[in-house]
């Protein structure tokens, strides 16, 4: 399966570590050579790279890795494909705008051929992927459930996971979701989360040979959290999610934490 990276920050924060360690995965300590994506919210621009090769191999991915593009919203993706030929329009993330804003995408998993049963009330996909006709689906509901954004992040989430626990009775739904504010992270099978806070410390990736002190890269008032497939450093606290479980990122904290529905 392919494996998700995100990030919630309360300051914008470049994600080179953490990129760093996921990109070995595409193709080097990982399966995962199908094509890689990254997307990153500038306010409520967005800034994203694509790129249907191999990121260990990539030209692109070195780029991501070197330049420290500084956002409080990152979703980034590495593919081993299962549905849909490997090709640029089946890349994740993937995007649509709605209530003005750019909302963004990327699952891990596999879902069953009767999903492209379920119909489409608005938006349609552009490649062949389960994940992308999913993103159309759940992004249609939420359109029409809130023709305008919802007052309250708690009704537009329960909502969300609602729809999320539909596509899981399918299969493997693991997702990460922002409408450049809020990082949405749900969970079928493998997701975990970290959160950095003062007093910082040295992380080291487990991909690669790479150590960073933290200590020297932030200020006191920084909140990060990094959200994975797989925790991406050794000798640090990371948090799994449960099946059927999302959480809510907002300026770094979880703002809310949901368990899976009985």
């Amino acid at each position: 399966m392919c494996e998700l990276l995100g990030m919630s920050a309360n300051i914008p924060t470049d994600i080179c570590f953490s990129f760093a360690g996921l990109m070995q995965r595409g193709g080097g300590t990982g399966p995962h050579k199908d094509g890689w994506g990254i997307a990153f919210y500038e306010g409520r621009a967005m800034r994203c790279f694509h790129d249907p090769n191999p990121s260990v191999e990539s030209e692109i991915a070195r780029l991501v890795k070197n330049y420290p593009i500084k956002s409080k919203v990152v979703i980034s993706h590495i593919r081993q494909a299962n549905v849909g030929s490997i090709c640029l329009e089946n890349t994740h993330p993937f995007s649509r705008e709605l209530w003005g804003r750019t909302w963004t995408y990327a699952h891990n998993g596999q879902l069953e051929k009767t999903l492209f049963d379920w119909p489409l009330n608005f938006y349609q996909p552009v490649g062949t992927t389960d994940s992308e006709y999913a993103f159309c689906w759940l992004l249609g509901e939420i359109r029409a459930q809130f023709p305008q954004p919802p007052e309250d992040v708690c009704e537009l989430a329960d909502f969300i996971q609602s729809r999320c626990d539909q596509l899981r009775s399918l299969g493997v739904f693991n997702m990460l979701l922002s409408e450049s504010e809020h990082l949405f992270a749900y969970c079928t099978t493998k997701l975990s989360w970290l959160t950095r806070r003062a007093p910082f410390g040295e992380a080291s990736l487990k991909d690669c040979e790479m150590t960073v002190d933290f200590c020297k890269e932030t200020t006191l008032n920084d909140v990060v959290t990094v959200i994975a497939t797989e925790p991406l450093t050794e000798h640090e606290q990371w948090t799994a999610l449960t099946t059927g479980q999302m959480v809510v990122f907002h300026d770094g904290d979880p703002l809310l934490e949901r368990c899976a529905r009985g």
